[in-house]
């Protein structure tokens, strides 16, 4: 089946463009698409990003851009490329406009009417869930910590907890077999912290996932060699490295996060 990309552009949340999206959607049986929100676009460059993305398939781009540079730039892109496009908030407010005869302010996310700090606490969160688990490597450059680790060393839960303080956390998973990305010897090793938990502790932990996805325990993940082999290797990383180290065995991911705060305050 044929799959349809649909991108939803806004230079606030996307929640309004989303919704409207779906509702959409629903509307059609039997249809193979995926969903791509793409939130606060503020500069042309965003523009371009998405429509060179969106003409390598069969998409649509819906967008409310109430910013008029933005919203014009889009559309030309469109037509330019044959991108099926929805200015979605166009119509309403031209119909608006005409009703109170009066001009919109074309200021983006005033339905929201929310302080900085919300916004920052949204983009954070987005951004430790593009980049949880090395998905995107460009995450590492861009990102305010770096947490590296092997498997059931608590990262995404650390990296979910600390984008609710307002950080952009990525994490990378450290594997014997697999190279660590190169961008992580690239960005300054104080805001790269490495973790650890105790071989006692990941078999534990490694053994009760092994049961959750109905898995025999004798597997390599759960071996108590395979762990050291893997807790070695660890190190290996961080001292090349020189990044903090930390031991979460007998940690809170709260208190862990405070020490990655702390350590990084007092940067």
């Amino acid at each position: 089946m044929e799959k349809y990309n649909i991108y939803v552009v806004s230079d606030s949340l996307g929640e309004t463009a989303e919704k409207v999206a779906l509702a959409a959607i629903e509307q059609f049986e039997d249809v193979n698409y995926k969903l791509i929100k793409v939130p606060y676009v503020t500069q042309s460059d965003q523009i371009l990003d998405v429509v060179s993305e969106a003409k390598k398939n069969k998409s649509i781009i819906l967008f409310t851009l109430v910013i008029k540079d933005l919203r014009k730039l889009l559309i030309n892109e469109c037509e330019k490329n044959r991108i099926l496009y929805n200015d979605i908030m166009r119509s309403v407010l031209m119909d608006l406009e005409v009703l109170f005869n009066k001009d919109p302010v074309l200021k983006p996310g005033l339905i929201y009417k929310l302080d900085d700090n919300y916004f920052k606490r949204v983009e954070a969160v987005e951004f430790a869930v593009k980049y949880d688990d090395g998905k995107d490597v460009r995450g590492i450059k861009k990102a305010d910590i770096v947490i590296l680790g092997i498997s059931r060393t608590s990262k995404t839960p650390l990296s979910m907890y600390m984008a609710h303080k307002n950080l952009k956390v990525t994490n990378i998973p450290l594997v014997p077999e697999v190279p660590v990305p190169k961008e992580v010897y690239e960005v300054e090793p104080g805001k790269v912290f490495g973790l650890i938990n105790t071989p006692e502790k990941l078999n534990e932990i490694r053994t009760e996932r092994l049961k959750a996805l109905g898995l025999k325990n004798t597997a390599n993940y759960a071996n108590m060699d395979r762990i050291m082999d893997e807790l070695r290797y660890a190190h290996k990383i961080y001292n090349k490295i020189g990044c903090k180290i930390i031991d979460v065995s007998n940690k809170a991911v709260e208190e862990t996060a405070n020490i990655i705060i702390e350590a990084c305050n007092k940067k």
